[in-house]
C-alpha cells in the first residue's frame, strides 16, 4: 500500500493517522491559562442572584447586592459598616476626579483667531454668488441714502 492510499476517510473530526495526538498527550499540553486574582475578583463579583427587594424576586449581581446590604447596614447605625461606605464613596470620588482633567480652555488666542477668520472667509465665499450679496455690497458702498433691495419675492 503507498502512501496516498487510505484505508479510512479522512475528514472533519477524523485526522490523518500520523497529525493524531499520540497516546498519553493531550491538545493542550500547557492547560489553560490561569486567572490572576484581580481577574477572579471581577469575575465572581459579577455573577448574578436573586434577591428579594420590596417584596419583588429580581436578578442583581453579587457586586450589587454587597453595595445594598452595606447601605442598609450603614443606614441602621451598624459604625464598621458606615466607615467602610465612606471608604468606598471616597475612593470612588478618587478615581472618577483623577480619570477625567478638566481642560478649562483647549484653544490658545491664537487658535481662536485663526478659527475667526477661518469663519469670516467662509462667510465672504459662501455669499460672494449670491444675487442679495451685491446688493448688499452695493448699499455699503453706497452709504445710508441708497434705497434698501426689495426681498420680498425671495
Amino acid at each position: 500500500m503507498s502512501e496516498t492510499e487510505r484505508n479510512y476517510e479522512v475528514g472533519y473530526g477524523k485526522p490523518p493517522k500520523g497529525r493524531r495526538f499520540q497516546k498519553g498527550q493531550s491538545g493542550n499540553p500547557r492547560g489553560p491559562r490561569g486567572k490572576n486574582l484581580s481577574a477572579l475578583v471581577i469575575a465572581a463579583l459579577n455573577e448574578p442572584v436573586y434577591a428579594t427587594i420590596d417584596g419583588k424576586r429580581r436578578k442583581i449581581t453579587k457586586k450589587e447586592a454587597i453595595v445594598t446590604q452595606m447601605v442598609n447596614k450603614s443606614a441602621d447605625a451598624d459604625l464598621r459598616a458606615t466607615k467602610m461606605l465612606i471608604d468606598m464613596v471616597k475612593e470612588a470620588e478618587q478615581k472618577a476626579s483623577m480619570g477625567a482633567p478638566a481642560e478649562k480652555n483647549p484653544f490658545s488666542p491664537t487658535d481662536k483667531e485663526v478659527v475667526q477668520q477661518l469663519i469670516e472667509r467662509l462667510r465672504r465665499n459662501m455669499c460672494a454668488g449670491c444675487p442679495w450679496a451685491a446688493q448688499r455690497a452695493g448699499l455699503a458702498n453706497s452709504g445710508p441714502t441708497a434705497a434698501a433691495p426689495d426681498l420680498s419675492n425671495r
